[in-house]
């Protein structure tokens, strides 16, 4: 009897809730012609994907290839920078703020894009070919040993029996790098000219100053700086918050001009389809269902919800997010800083319902849209941290409200911190 119930329900939600493109036990397999198909609508240049394997690297990857297609985009051609030169000098930076704050910050794998640019600024950029950081006979970065041998040093350090900072901890955990990713070079060949990490920045002709990082959250003033509050921010960088309309009209704005993204969200939830390269954020309508129809869908196991729910075979209605629905995710932590990937493009599906492009940094292999997913506006909406783009794809509007100055450089208005 129970069973009969279930496959009642399935079809009864089937009819009331259309918006969740629920379906009846006699369509578990959907037809070809009903799944997601894309058509793509802006596809920005950029870089082949890359793998980071087994690290928590996602944060360098993902501002690499954002400038790899910066350079694609002013002409400089195409380039394979070194993740790992960013990854090296972040773990030296971490070392001596995670000493100085007593063990009271972030020492770990992950960062965040705002971290290779201030490294770039500080100490350059070099090809990848100068800098691999593999060095223990992997083909791809494996992570796990060094950064529990760091933390292990650092904590030493701290405990310090000697009761006193030795004067050479730093070379010891600089010779822990060198052992694991290789020593850093101060001079290398490439193209036939030889070059420092900095000149070689400089050769690029782009400037780290001029991008920003933008968010969307209400316990902060808007149209000003703020410090990120989520755990990676070990080096204390702070967004610029405008409303959320405001946030999708930049990114939105940004893609329309010929202009990447570097994305920061939480990818943490069930509704991202890593299987399918898709991530939706699907309608709750069905907390609407009273009488007979709610009396249906609570006869069925939790299992058989959450499949209901999250089978993207077929496209569905999504939720309507707000401000405040984005602030109570986050206030909760339902939105967490998870990963970083590099958005390229938009796309639509055969509903006309806007995605956009991102590229993602776990190789091709497994992924449907080779490396790629598709993301959409509601899923956008709901949970991105922040992104990171040039200040020139800033709207001027926008650009106005938060001091940036609309010249080649759009450097900060005197007296705006930043």
């Amino acid at each position: 009897m129970k069973t009969v119930v279930r496959y009642a329900a399935l079809i009864l939600i089937g009819v009331f809730v259309t918006g969740i493109g629920l379906q009846g036990q006699k369509k578990k397999k959907t037809e070809a012609s009903e799944a997601y198909s894309f058509t793509i609508a802006k596809s920005l240049p950029a870089t082949s994907v890359k793998n980071q394997y087994r690290t928590g690297t996602c944060w360098s990857y993902a501002a690499t290839s954002f400038i790899e297609s910066e350079l694609l985009r002013t002409g400089k051609g195409e380039q394979d920078l070194s993740e790992m030169f960013f990854v090296r000098k972040a773990y030296e930076m971490k070392a001596e703020k995670f000493v100085r704050m007593h063990g009271e910050t972030n020492f770990s794998q992950g960062g965040l894009a705002m971290d290779v640019m201030h490294i770039w600024k500080e100490y350059g950029v070099v090809p990848n070919e100068a800098y691999e950081g593999l060095t223990i006979g992997d083909s791809l970065p494996v992570h796990g040993e060094m950064e529990s041998v760091l933390r292990g040093y650092v904590d030493q350090v701290i405990k310090n029996r000697n009761r006193k900072l030795s004067p050479v901890w730093k070379e010891g955990f600089d010779g822990v790098l060198d052992a694991y990713l290789g020593p850093l070079p101060e001079q290398f060949t490439y193209d036939g000219s030889s070059y420092s990490p900095a000149s070689f920045a400089g050769e690029l002709g782009l400037e780290p100053d001029d991008y920003v990082s933008i968010g969307s959250f209400t316990h902060h003033p808007f149209y000003e700086e703020f410090l990120l509050e989520i755990p990676d921010n070990w080096l204390w960088s702070s967004i610029d918050n405008v409303p959320l309309d405001e946030m999708m009209g930049v990114l939105d704005h940004a893609l329309e001009s010929g202009y990447t993204v570097c994305w920061d969200a939480d990818v943490g939830e069930k509704s991202y389809d890593w299987k399918r390269g898709i991530a939706l954020m699907p309608s709750t309508e069905i907390e609407d269902l009273s009488g007979l129809e709610r009396a249906r869908w609570d006869e069925l196991s939790a299992s058989e919800k959450q499949a209901l729910f999250y089978d993207f075979s077929t496209p569905k209605k999504e939720r309507t997010i707000t401000q405040v629905s984005r602030q109570e995710m986050f206030d909760n932590y339902l939105t967490t800083d998870d990963h970083l990937m590099h958005i390229t493009g938009t796309t639509r599906d055969q509903d006309g319902n806007k995605f956009y492009m991102v590229k993602n940094s776990w190789g091709t292999g497994t992924h449907i849209y080779k490396g790629y997913h598709y993301v959409s506006e509601a899923y956008m909406r709901a949970k991105t941290i922040f992104f990171m783009v040039h200040k020139d794809a800033v709207p001027a509007s926008t650009a106005d409200k938060l001091g940036l100055q609309v010249s080649s450089s759009r450097r900060r208005v005197p007296g705006i911190s930043g």
